[in-house]
């Protein structure tokens, strides 16, 4: 008779960890270089991204909002996002959703005033798609160096990438605070409500180091910076022009602003045949 040994299959709990979550968070904030938004210029991106951040918010026309969501949900799975940032988004919708139908329903508006105020889950939505979709999509020197293109003060550009790059620097250095902690002291044996609150207690905890920590690392990293000519470097016009040469807006960047501003067009022309 053969025995087999059966193959465990994690469950979805089991798939949620410290690592894993880091993980999920530092794929999102470095971005996906092969996919579709990538291949643009980041200044062709972050004007794309302003306009379906801004525009919602001036537009109540539930198929206009319809017709955005559908393009940028097809562009977000293009983006290839992190599960786990998904996970948060649709927990926070579904709350929303949730939230405001019991308000109407609490002060008599029926299901009436819960399809008004969708409104403004839409637009939310939208945006929210909007964001994951083009940050995703661009590498932290990429986005700062756009920023600095577009006129962004050099030290508020630098800082947009220097938080980047100290994201996972800050996330092992938690993971190691909270480590040493639990090896010092004694946890709970069994799980149970008091192993939760050790453990939220841990976590709180954590931080005051961390900030200590971060707060020594930024001097290091400004001195070193310094020592080597940061600051006359961000304003000297050569330097500039040398750092962002690769910058190129091309035909395909202003082609895909001419088929947005045509789909664009059609959503609103179609709004203006049909409200919801």
């Amino acid at each position: 008779m053969e025995i087999t040994n059966p193959v465990h299959k994690p469950g979805f709990w089991e798939k949620i960890s410290v690592e894993r979550i880091k993980v999920e968070l530092l794929r999102t904030a470095y971005g996906q270089s092969m996919t579709f938004l990538s291949r643009f210029d980041p200044r062709i991106l972050m004007a794309w991204y302003a306009f379906f951040a801004i525009t919602p918010w001036f537009i109540h026309n539930k198929v206009i909002l319809l017709g955005f969501l559908i393009a940028i949900a097809i562009l977000t799975y293009t983006s290839k996002p992190s599960l786990l940032v998904l996970l948060v988004l649709a927990i926070g919708l579904i709350s929303d959703a949730a939230y405001m139908l019991v308000v109407s329903l609490m002060f008599g508006g029926g299901l009436a005033a819960a399809w008004a105020l969708s409104t403004l889950t839409l637009k939310l939505l939208v945006i929210t798609l909007a964001s994951i979709a083009v940050f995703t999509s661009m590498d932290p020197e990429r986005l700062s160096d756009g920023l600095l293109s577009l006129g962004m003060p050099a030290q508020f550009s630098f800082g947009v990438a220097y938080g980047f790059r100290m994201l996972p620097i800050l996330i092992e250095e938690y993971n190691n605070i909270l480590y040493s902690y639990r090896l010092r002291g004694k946890s709970p044996q069994k799980k149970s409500l008091r192993m939760l609150i050790y453990s939220f207690k841990l976590s709180v905890i954590a931080f005051y180091p961390l900030i200590l920590n971060t707060a020594k690392r930024t001097r290091t990293t400004v001195e070193a910076l310094e020592i080597k000519g940061f600051t006359y470097a961000m304003h000297d016009p050569k330097v500039k022009k040398l750092k962002l040469s690769y910058l190129k807006i091309t035909l395909k960047d202003l082609a895909f602003l001419a088929v947005s501003a045509f789909y664009i067009t059609v959503v609103f022309y179609l709004g203006s045949m049909l409200e919801l």
